[in-house]
């Protein structure tokens, strides 16, 4: 996974939720206790803190700086701020040597850097769209990516709906959901 990667996921994240800036961002996001406004402010700042770990490559831990969006922001606003992150998020991946590293609780290449931006996209956008009623699912061929490169043990099956499952928003196939679970992100190679 590359740049390329986070450019289109962020493009189909807009490209859903723009058009719903004008609802009300204060309910839930799907199955999380984030608001639809607080989950997208989050995959900012993890968008961001990804970007800034590309770019400085800090060995041993995150940089000690944090996004705050304000909190008159509108969802308009906050989604500007989401694509200002995510591409952000691309440069640093595009200039980035396949061979760097960067610490995400232990040395990640710029590959696992790519997933997790992507995966952070997708899932929320997912959580955000359910909390506005709409109808969407994150696109097979880049969860089947993310799948491949953060979650090696997933089952097989659908990408989309092993990738909810492997994050713990769903049941799947009479697999119980999953109440917690981490992406393995950082390479020893």
């Amino acid at each position: 996974m590359d740049h390329r990667d986070v450019d289109t996921a962020l493009a189909e994240s807009l490209k859903v939720l723009g058009p719903h800036a004008d609802e009300d961002w204060t309910v839930s996001a799907g199955p999380l206790e984030w608001s639809c406004w607080e989950t997208a402010a989050h995959i900012a700042h993890d968008l961001l803190a990804y970007a800034g770990q590309v770019a400085a490559r800090p060995a041993d831990s995150y940089l000690p700086f944090d996004l705050t969006v304000r909190p008159t922001a509108s969802p308009a606003e906050v989604l500007r701020t989401v694509a200002a992150c995510g591409r952000l998020l691309s440069s640093a991946l595009a200039a980035a040597a396949p061979t760097s590293r960067a610490w995400h609780w232990g040395p990640c290449d710029p590959e696992g850097f790519a997933a997790m931006g992507v995966a952070e996209i997708l899932l929320h956008t997912h959580d955000i769209s359910q909390g506005l009623a709409v109808d969407w699912q994150p696109p097979a061929p880049l969860c089947a990516a993310v799948l491949g490169r953060l979650f090696p043990d997933a089952p097989p099956g659908d990408p989309v709906q092993v990738l909810l499952w492997c994050t713990g928003r769903q049941e799947l196939d009479g697999l119980p959901r999953r109440t917690s679970w981490v992406w393995k992100a950082a390479r020893s190679d």
